[in-house]
């Protein structure tokens, strides 16, 4: 019989493994609090548990928590963090920290199958889906790094790391469910995002799902044409059939949604670039966010001139489009999502 990963087991499964210990019910509860609302990386950790127990339990069950490799911190005070999982590979997280929010962006697989020809992620092949366990450790060791640097906990969270979320659905929800339950971080729901490159089935189900968290979607172009040179996952789930999943999730959940649009110069920042995305985000009630480029080190797409971008937003408000520019963080540091694991090749050589 296999080893359970412990922190995969749902509270009943804790509830029996503890039984079949011959502890009584009290101490499944202290162990499901380390477990996810005390964020324990080690048996060691857990003080109020009788050490016997604690050496039953690391025989019965394992503890496979990521830990933090490096770490990277800009003159702007972004700190950007590379995680190693328990079987070598390594996946990052960012700390983004504004006057108003500290923020953390958090990974969802082990590389990105999408090959979004201007994100670095595209250029690492998938190699595994990360479990909700994982994901709630980056939280844990962001909001660490949070109260050192900032002396407060994080405010928000973003699924805006390496991978795609709706393709890890069942651990992306149930890292989120974790994330905000009162016996697990506490935080609220509102305060998380999971960002879609757009998988139009999966939209649904999270409205089916009655999904708490928001939305967004990385739409990038809002023609078929210039989305599909950029983002291959649009030959399966063009901006019609998007569409039509992105209504049926508003008016199902009665949430809103957000659309990233990254701004490449000469490419998709135009006049007419805007009109598109002026029909598009109507269509579906849509407020943008408009994104600076941080290049991948390729030379294929440059950042827009500010000017150029603030432009582009004055044109997005003026046609009734609620629009703000998300500006470059850690410009200074391998900012972008994906920098750090290619720089180090740290997939490649986890892979043998």
């Amino acid at each position: 019989m296999n080893t359970p990963d412990i922190r995969a087991l749902s509270r009943e499964e804790l509830d029996a493994l503890v039984n079949d210990l011959g502890e009584k019910p009290y101490r499944a509860r202290q162990l499901w609090d380390w477990l996810w609302r005390k964020g324990a990386h080690g048996w060691e950790e857990m003080t109020d548990l009788p050490k016997a127990f604690r050496e039953r339990l690391a025989g019965a069950g394992l503890l496979l928590p990521i830990t933090l490799a490096e770490e990277q911190r800009s003159e702007d005070g972004t700190v950007k963090c590379a995680f190693r999982t328990h079987d070598g590979h390594v996946v990052e997280g960012v700390l983004i920290p504004t006057p108003t929010r500290l923020t953390a962006c958090i990974s969802c697989q082990v590389g990105c199958s999408l090959t979004c020809s201007f994100c670095a992620t595209g250029k690492l092949k998938r190699v595994r889906n990360l479990t909700a366990a994982e994901i709630v450790d980056q939280v844990v060791l962001i909001d660490r790094l949070a109260r050192k640097y900032y002396e407060q906990g994080l405010t928000n969270i973003v699924y805006m790391g390496m991978g795609e979320p709706l393709l890890n659905y069942a651990e992306v929800l149930r890292s989120a469910e974790r994330i905000s339950a009162e016996d697990g971080l506490g935080m609220s729901p509102r305060r998380l995002t999971v960002s879609t490159a757009g998988i139009a089935k999966m939209i649904r189900r999270l409205a089916d799902d009655d999904a708490k968290f928001n939305l967004a979607l990385s739409l990038h172009a809002a023609n078929d044409a210039k989305r599909g040179r950029i983002m291959p996952i649009n030959e399966q789930n063009d901006l019609a059939t998007l569409k039509d999943a992105l209504r049926y999730y508003t008016r199902t959940s009665g949430k809103p949604i957000t659309f990233e649009y990254v701004l490449l110069r000469g490419f998709n920042d135009g006049l007419e670039d805007a009109r598109e995305l002026v029909k598009y985000a109507s269509d579906v009630h849509a407020k943008v966010n408009l994104i600076e480029y941080n290049p991948t080190g390729d030379g294929e797409f440059g950042r827009t001139d500010a000017k150029d971008a603030e432009a582009f937003q004055r044109f997005l408000e003026e046609k009734g489009v609620t629009a703000r520019i998300r500006r470059s963080r850690g410009r200074d540091i391998d900012a972008a999502c994906g920098q750090l694991a290619n720089k180090n090749k740290v997939l490649g050589n986890a892979e043998g």
